[in-house]
C-alpha cells in the first residue's frame, strides 16, 4: 500500500510558469526571453541562498530549451561539464558553480568560449555574488560577460500564495488553518514548504484522513 501511494503522489515538476515570481519580476523577463530564444544577452549568472529558487530556475529553463527543441547540456556537481559533449549554439546549464573542482572549471571556461563563437545559451547557478565565488579568475571573467540576478526570497504574502498554489497543483486544498499552522513550524526556503505538503498528501492518503491541524502535528512528531 505505501508504494502505492508513493506513485500516485507526484510532485509537478519545475517550470517557468509555476515559479512564484514575487520580486523577480525583471529575472523572469530575461529567463523567459532565454527560453524562446529571443534574448540579447547570451549569459545569466543567477545567485541566492539554499531554497531561493534558482534551482527550479535552471531545471525550468533546461525544460523550455529541450521543449523548443534546442540541444540542452545540463552540467553540475554529479555531472562535471565536458567541453567535447557541448555543440554549436547548445544551451547549457550549471548548477552550482562554486562546487566545481579546478578542472571542472577549466572545462567550464572552454564551454563559454564555443558558446560565445556560436551563439549558443548559458544559465549558471551559484549560492553568492560573483565577487564572492572562488572560482578562477578566467571562469569568473566569463560570468562578468552577460547578466548577474539575485533570486530574492519571497514576502509573506508570496510565500502562502506559493503554498497554496503548490498543493492545488497536487489536487490538494489547504484550509487557512492548515496553511497558518504550516508556515508558522516549517522553514521560510519554499523547497522546505513544498515537501512538507508533499508529505502531507502521502500521509492523508496512507491514513485516508483529510489535511487538518492534527494531521499536520502527527506529521511534524515524526520529523
Amino acid at each position: 500500500m505505501q508504494q502505492l501511494v508513493l506513485e500516485l503522489a507526484h510532485s509537478p515538476q519545475p517550470t517557468l510558469d509555476n515559479f512564484v515570481v514575487g520580486d523577480n519580476a525583471e529575472l523572469m523577463a530575461t529567463l523567459m526571453a532565454l527560453a524562446s530564444g529571443t534574448a540579447t544577452e547570451h549569459f545569466v549568472y543567477l545567485w541566492g541562498g539554499f531554497g531561493s529558487g534558482r534551482t527550479h530556475l535552471l531545471a525550468a529553463l533546461a525544460q523550455a530549451w529541450q521543449s523548443a527543441g534546442r540541444s540542452v547540456h545540463c552540467f553540475g556537481a554529479e555531472s562535471p561539464p565536458k567541453a567535447a559533449l557541448v555543440s554549436d549554439g547548445a544551451a547549457v546549464c550549471v548548477d552550482d558553480v562554486e562546487s566545481m573542482s579546478d578542472q571542472d572549471q577549466i572545462e567550464l571556461f572552454n564551454i563559454f568560449n564555443k558558446l560565445r563563437d556560436s551563439s549558443g545559451f548559458m544559465l549558471v547557478t551559484g549560492g553568492v555574488p560573483p565577487a564572492s565565488l572562488s572560482v578562477r579568475p578566467d571562469v569568473l571573467t566569463r560570468l562578468a560577460w552577460g547578466l548577474v540576478y539575485e533570486v530574492r526570497w519571497l514576502n509573506e504574502a508570496d510565500r502562502q500564495s506559493a503554498v497554496v498554489e503548490y498543493a492545488q497543483a497536487r489536487g490538494l486544498t489547504l484550509s487557512p488553518e492548515v496553511l497558518a499552522y504550516l508556515l508558522l513550524r516549517t522553514p521560510r526556503d519554499l523547497n522546505a514548504l513544498r515537501l512538507m505538503v508533499d508529505r502531507l498528501d502521502r500521509l492523508s492518503l496512507a491514513q485516508r484522513r483529510a489535511i487538518t491541524v492534527p494531521l499536520v502535528r502527527t506529521l511534524l512528531r515524526s520529523i
